[in-house]
């Protein structure tokens, strides 16, 4: 499934002069009218091939890179699935949140590559990246019908628990349009998801960001979640519950992203780092955590202070100050006021660092 895109259509116009002074009027010879004859209809598309699961996966598996995101202090495993030939891929945000470097590796050539954060949503869980140097790669061919039923069979395919080999899961598509509140298996942080397709393929960590292929091997969506327990000690679920993002919601993302066209929800380029982390408070965001050395750190916030104001504009949970930050890139100043801990006003202007992505 695509999104829709615009097409442009040049209409050509071709004049042609004559001799107006040495052409003779044209002579119509009498006789009966001219039959008209119908144009027969264009024979319709052949239907899609569907092929064997073995087939699928063959296909499939050479427009998917592996991923390894190293936030300095855990690494995290997660898949790819390669949109063009020079390397720009489409994963999940929580594969690649926190990372300090992201290396891909390619199920096609073998080669590997670094990983730049092109952009990312990460309310609705998906990030693209651009392969450093790559070209020639083999691309995943993306579903044209949006149109995804319950029942039809599908394919998960990804880097499952990070054994860097392919793993396949196939199933059926169980329901669709779904709303689930996903865990983050390296932090525990939580993300509501909507909109998704439910499978009973078992979807595992590593498999996320991979592709969900119908039966002809075209991407239909982006392995997201699953209930699939890791720990081999413990009995598979009976009924395995996993889910994907629909290729089109990731496609608007990936279009928009590489568009740099930013929005409440979507960050461009680099992320800019404040260095606090914050929750609610009745007057703001309250400060959590402080981290040494950045820019929080060094204008004197500190853990219990209570944001009031980022850039002008009244801060009133955490929410607020994470969807103003989304704007933002590092070198940008930005003036911050807050309440300390003798909840005295203080505020002052401060320059955003690097950072990795949130």
């Amino acid at each position: 499934m695509t999104t829709p895109r615009a097409a442009t259509v040049l209409a050509v116009a071709t004049a042609v002069i004559g001799s107006l002074l040495l052409s003779a009027p044209t002579v119509r010879e009498s006789g009966p009218p001219a039959a008209t004859v119908a144009q027969p209809a264009p024979p319709p598309p052949p239907p899609p091939v569907v092929l064997t699961p073995e087939e699928v996966e063959a296909r499939v598996i050479p427009a998917i890179v592996t991923l390894v995101a190293d936030s300095g202090l855990v690494e995290t495993a997660g898949t790819g699935i390669v949109l063009t030939p020079d390397g720009v891929v489409l994963t999940n945000h929580h594969v690649i949140d926190g990372a300090l470097d992201i290396s891909a590796v390619s199920l096609g050539n073998g080669a590997e590559y670094v990983a730049d954060v092109l952009g990312y949503d990460s309310s609705r869980d998906i990030a693209v990246l651009r392969l450093q140097g790559a070209g020639d790669l083999s691309a995943a061919p993306l579903a044209k019908d949006t149109a995804v039923g319950i029942g039809d069979p599908v394919t998960a395919v990804g880097n499952a628990e990070g054994g860097g080999v392919p793993v396949a899961a196939r199933g059926f598509v169980t329901d669709l349009g779904q709303a689930i509140t996903a865990r983050s298996s390296t932090d525990g942080s939580r993300n509501r998801l909507n909109g998704l397709i439910q499978i009973d393929a078992a979807v595992r960590p590593g498999d996320s960001g991979g592709p969900l292929v119908d039966a002809t091997a075209a991407v239909i969506g982006v392995n997201t979640a699953g209930n699939a327990d890791s720990d081999p000690t413990k009995p598979a679920p009976a009924q395995p519950r996993s889910y994907a993002v629909p290729i089109d919601t990731a496609m608007t993302i990936v279009d928009q992203v590489r568009a740099g066209t930013a929005s409440a929800t979507v960050h461009i380029g680099d992320t800019p780092l404040l260095g606090i982390s914050v929750t609610d408070d009745p007057r703001g965001a309250e400060v959590l955590w402080v981290s040494i050395g950045t820019p929080a750190d060094d204008a004197g916030i500190d853990i219990g202070d209570v944001v009031t104001e980022f850039d002008g504009i009244p801060i009133r949970s955490s929410d607020d100050l994470s969807g103003l930050m989304i704007a933002r890139h590092p070198g940008d100043a930005v003036e911050i006021r807050w309440l300390d801990e003798t909840r005295r006003p203080r505020s002052t202007t401060i320059v955003l660092e690097k950072g990795p992505p949130r």
